[in-house]
């Protein structure tokens, strides 16, 4: 009994201590991503600025890409919740503004996005020890933060008995890169923003073609 008491009692020192090293680590790699972007987040880099030795960030990352993928998650802002009164239309041009303010304003998402488009490569790996299997759950995990960021709203609405009935059937993956796709690609390419009656037209060229659709659909032959 005296022992299981040491053993807990040890416990309870041993893991604020890594909850404080973990907080550190992060509170460095964020702020080297955002000032410097992703390539000045390297372990040594990470290591000098949160003044935790490497061995220890071993311990709670096996190498930078785990650390980068940690860091983007907890940039991640809460996801934006769909508009909750209005027509199909007004829904979508709410959310569409708010998921473009998002995209246009956080160079941090932007970056994240072009990181995991490219297969989120990271250089600065030597010395630590290869765990592809722990690389690809920690970047699964936040790929699943980003759908859940950016898709999972406009589920909401595309999936609602209202915009089925108004849109018919559809591919709701293709709705996706049609509304959100074009304000994205804008940003990673430079080219100048898209406005909010670009945006409107959007929503309403991606109505009309549902709408379009959905008449081929039903007039019988």
């Amino acid at each position: 009994m005296i022992n299981q008491n040491t053993d807990d009692d040890e416990d309870r020192l041993v893991d604020p201590r890594k909850a404080r090293s973990r907080a550190r680590l992060l509170d460095a790699a964020t702020s080297l991503l955002s000032t410097g972007g992703i390539e000045a987040v390297t372990i040594d880099a990470v290591a000098k600025a949160s003044k935790v030795a490497r061995t220890t960030l071993y311990r709670h990352f096996s190498d930078s890409t785990q650390l980068l993928a940690a860091a983007f998650e907890r940039l991640l802002p809460p996801v934006t919740a769909p508009p909750a009164s209005g027509t199909i239309r007004e829904q979508l041009i709410e959310l569409l503004d708010r998921q473009a303010k998002l995209i246009e304003e956080a160079p941090a998402q932007l970056t994240m996005l072009g990181w995991l488009a490219l297969g989120s490569a990271q250089p600065g790996t030597a010395g630590a020890t290869s765990h592809p299997e722990e690389d690809r759950n920690q970047v699964s995990s936040l790929r699943a933060r980003v759908v859940n960021q950016y898709r999972e709203p406009f589920d909401r609405i595309l999936g609602s008995p209202e915009a089925q009935q108004e849109l018919g059937r559809f591919d709701t993956n293709l709705a996706l890169t049609q509304l959100v796709g074009p304000i994205v690609f804008t940003r990673l390419t430079a080219l100048p923003p898209i406005g909010p009656a670009e945006r409107h037209q959007l929503v309403d060229d991606f109505l009309a073609a549902r709408s379009a659709q959905r008449a081929l659909t039903v007039t019988p032959h």
